[in-house]
């Protein structure tokens, strides 16, 4: 099989993937590793489908405003196989400085095949007219000014929404350049981070184990240079898990607060896909404790019961908003709400542009409500975390000080249980962030009840 061959099935592997994201919603980082495994693609074709699946999926919207001045009609109405291969072309010649000839031969070929010669005449006028530009040429001209519209400038430069763009300016209290940072990390591959759990492995283990290096803050945390983690046994076999080490750290401060009286019970109200339970259970096990670990969607039950098998952690499918424990009785609460997950936008590639801002008011009444059972669930003295992947100020701050202004609850400081860790503003609460701190965007605030 030739190169060009090879690289033709890597490239309608990343088409098919883009049109089932299209289509029917599919996420691509969960579509993209069964695909490339069903049609035996190569390690070194593989590493280009998935730069050219993400990668496209990742900066669509620019790729899309560049599109729209090469295109005579709305770019709606363009036959949506045939605009995945301008997307994929564009990108590709854009980003990754693929030579024109190369890009648009191939887009064109494609193109014709899934919708005639017609479909490839079209597809061959547009990516001439695209490759009369390089990418700086392009956002000098579809960038609006950066001194008269700062958020479109950098919406269109880091190919983000303009909604998640002023959030971000929001979280950051007005820091432009501090935005301009956010936005690009969220552009780079997130690497993978392994957790070392607690009483099946020590860390220096598992480093030593897989070649990683021990992360900077959690005390669990494993950095991958890269690679399937599924091809260690400590993986496999229970003993680490893929974490991202914000995740771990929102969860081990929970677990380290200090706490007068028992110390036994301990509750995980949004549990899927089962990450912070495992940690969680862990940690409750070297305690003599136990987790109750309550996820609403069965099919995430299910993978929480995977994930802490052979820990003492009951899995119970139930409604955290009416969890199915006696008020006032846990010792540690763990709130993990279900959010817009801008935090993750360096693993989700198409979320930014799936998401929505009237996505946030019914998630906001859930956070509020889930919060609020929390609160009611733990004892006098008890601990509750409230954790969200995202530094959206509703989700984070807005439910805070709302919960907090209707019940009876003391706000910690909660940069003192991430010790060493740096740039975690003027507190109570702590915001993590992809350029600050190689993690994915967590927010955490910690209760007393």
């Amino acid at each position: 099989m030739t190169e060009r061959t090879t690289r033709g099935t890597a490239r309608r592997v990343a088409a098919d993937v883009l049109a089932a994201v299209r289509e029917r919603g599919a996420y691509a980082n969960l579509l993209l590793p069964s695909l490339l495994a069903e049609r035996g693609v190569g390690d070194r074709d593989a590493h280009f489908a998935t730069e050219l699946t993400y990668g496209t999926a990742r900066m669509q919207g620019t790729v899309d405003a560049v599109l729209t001045r090469c295109v005579s009609r709305d770019l709606a109405s363009v036959d949506g196989p045939v605009l995945d291969q301008l997307r994929l072309a564009g990108y590709q010649m854009l980003y990754l400085r693929t030579p024109s000839y190369a890009a648009v031969s191939s887009a064109v070929d494609e193109a014709k095949q899934r919708g005639g010669a017609r479909a490839g005449g079209f597809a061959n006028a547009v990516l001439r007219k695209l490759g009369q530009r390089d990418l700086d040429g392009w956002l000098d001209e579809i960038a609006p000014p950066f001194d008269k519209d700062p958020v479109g400038h950098l919406a269109v430069r880091h190919a983000h929404p303009e909604w998640i763009v002023a959030a971000y300016r929001e979280a950051l209290g007005g820091d432009l350049a501090g935005v301009a940072a956010a936005l690009a990390a969220d552009n780079v591959p997130a690497p993978v981070h392994l957790a070392a759990r607690p009483g099946r492995i020590e860390r220096a283990e598992l480093v030593a184990r897989t070649g990683g290096a021990a992360g900077p803050w959690s005390p669990y945390a494993v950095r991958l240079s890269g690679g399937d983690p599924g091809r260690f046994a400590e993986v496999r076999t229970g003993r680490a898990h893929v974490q991202d080490e914000g995740s771990q750290l929102v969860a081990a401060a929970l677990a380290s607060a200090p706490l007068d009286g028992p110390d036994a019970v301990w509750l995980d109200l949004a549990a899927g896909p089962g990450g912070k339970a495992a940690l969680l259970g862990c940690l409750a096990a070297a305690r003599g404790g136990r987790l109750v670990a309550v996820e609403r969607n069965p099919r995430r039950s299910r993978l929480v019961a995977g994930a802490v098998r052979g820990m003492p952690v009951l899995p119970v499918t139930a409604d955290g908003t009416a969890p199915p424990v006696r008020p006032g009785t846990v010792d540690r609460v763990l709130v993990d709400a279900p959010c817009t997950g801008l935090g993750a936008l360096r693993r989700r590639p198409e979320a930014r542009w799936r998401r929505q801002p009237a996505d946030i008011p019914a998630l906001t009444r859930l956070q509020r409500a889930l919060l609020t059972a929390a609160l009611a669930a733990a004892r006098p003295g008890g601990l509750v975390a409230y954790v969200t992947c995202s530094p959206h100020v509703a989700e984070t701050r807005g439910v805070v000080a709302e919960v907090l202004h209707r019940t009876a609850a003391t706000q910690l400081d909660a940069r003192e249980h991430l010790p060493g860790v740096p740039d975690l503003g003027a507190g109570p609460h702590v915001q993590l962030w992809p350029h600050r701190h190689g993690t994915d965007a967590m927010f955490l605030a910690l209760f007393r009840r």
